[in-house]
């Protein structure tokens, strides 16, 4: 069946529409009639691994968009009828139904600011805080570090957001010192076209967003302060879009945008945003797109965090390389990683170098991982995949026993 633009397609109670771990899903679902409950076998840290859904509500969308396997199943719980979505066809969906598209975007901007606040709480063993007052911080660390540029950033939006804080007048005089003005050049938000030099500041963690960004040219950094450390949490390169957790959800920015030399870049506000998204449906394609993408990552990251056995969470990250890069897990298939083991070691979260017997007692005990001029590659990325499944059906028996006990 058909509505003129998507396949209408029904399900009969107790029929599974979508299976966690099938591949090559190409397919997404709005319920129409009855209702659905998603499920994971592979459990993610604060997710319900059961939820129910009814007519309006959707499910599918980051494999069908992210093109990875389904990380969840869907099972009709009653006779359900279903609106079929390609992802070829969100274009579409969005010149039809700007709400529902809409629906998708904020919901998966919602979920992606839930997972980073559990990976941040999680790896880091701290909490995102979302107060202004934190920009005094971010101010001090740059000034300690004399990194004048940015710590003067910092100390102006303080005093843009908070003139009358308690920390204003530690912050004129920090200003003063670095000979840099109170208030922050001005910016025009009715033009759309940005440009930025080396090094500049584009926006910081604890600053209020009131846009997103597309990268016509040049590269950004994304970076984090935690625990007193700058940390290098991605690189975005042309056509990439950052910045939009905040215009979506009304949340400070969870991170700093730094240009890494010239920079231009399209903005995008809350005022123009879902006017721009009707007006070009390959805007919020790219931006689901990118959405499902890091939630894709985001899941796999919290999937990983249940691994009780630290040599089980090492295979699993090197699992996770080959499905990110799309290689077909096939028998005998290879796959060169092009990384070492302190890359690895630090991709999982543990310690360089008092963790690398981990990874090298892993690799001598599977012959099928190997490890040759510092470099590790794998020669048969089934065999990689059983040794993912067997540590994690392990992780749910022990974590069974534990509860029971």
């Amino acid at each position: 069946m058909s509505n003129g633009f998507f396949q209408i397609v029904n399900y009969p109670k107790g029929s599974y529409v979508i299976v966690e771990g099938k591949k090559e899903a190409h397919n997404f679902f709005i319920i129409r009639q009855g209702k659905v409950r998603v499920t994971r076998e592979n459990q993610v840290v604060g997710e319900d691994p059961n939820q129910l859904l009814g007519p309006g509500d959707f499910f599918g969308v980051v494999a069908a968009m992210s093109q990875h396997a389904q990380i969840e199943s869907a099972i009709a719980l009653t006779d359900v009828s279903l609106i079929q979505v390609s992802y070829d066809q969100f274009g579409t969906l969005i010149q039809k139904n700007t709400p529902v598209a809409m629906k998708i975007i904020r919901y998966f901007s919602m979920k992606l600011r839930q997972f980073d606040s559990t990976i941040t709480r999680l790896s880091f063993r701290t909490a995102i805080e979302e107060d202004p007052n934190q920009l005094f911080a971010i101010g001090e660390y740059y000034f300690n570090q004399k990194n004048t540029l940015h710590a003067a950033y910092a100390f102006q939006k303080y005093l843009q957001y908070l003139p009358n804080g308690q920390f204003a007048t530690q912050a004129k005089l920090k200003l003063q010192t670095v000979n840099q003005p109170v208030a922050p050049p001005p910016i025009d938000y009715t033009k759309f076209n940005r440009a930025y030099g080396d090094n500049e500041m584009i926006f910081c963690e604890h600053e209020p967003g009131r846009e997103l960004y597309i990268i016509q040219h040049g590269k950004v950094k994304i970076t984090k302060i935690v625990d007193s450390n700058e940390v290098l949490l991605a690189v975005l390169q042309s056509g990439d879009i950052f910045g939009e957790m905040a215009l979506l959800d009304n949340k400070p920015r969870s991170a700093s945008a730094i240009a890494w030399g010239e920079v231009q870049l399209l903005a995008i506000n809350k005022a123009n945003f879902e006017g721009m998204v009707k007006a070009q449906p390959q805007l919020a394609t790219r931006l689901i797109t990118l959405l499902s993408e890091r939630i894709w990552t985001a899941y796999k990251q919290l999937a990983n965090l249940l691994i009780s056995d630290p040599q089980g969470r090492v295979a699993d990250t090197l699992l996770t390389l080959v499905e990110k890069n799309r290689v077909k897990v096939i028998p005998k298939s290879t796959y060169n990683f092009e990384i070492g083991t302190k890359d690895l070691i630090k991709m999982v979260g543990l310690s360089y170098p008092k963790d690398e017997n981990l990874v090298l007692d892993l690799i001598s005990k599977n012959k099928f991982i190997k490890l040759d001029q510092g470099k590790i590659s794998c020669t048969d990325l089934v065999e990689l995949e059983k040794l993912v499944q067997a540590f994690r059906k392990k992780s749910q028996i022990d974590a069974k026993i534990k509860k029971r006990a």
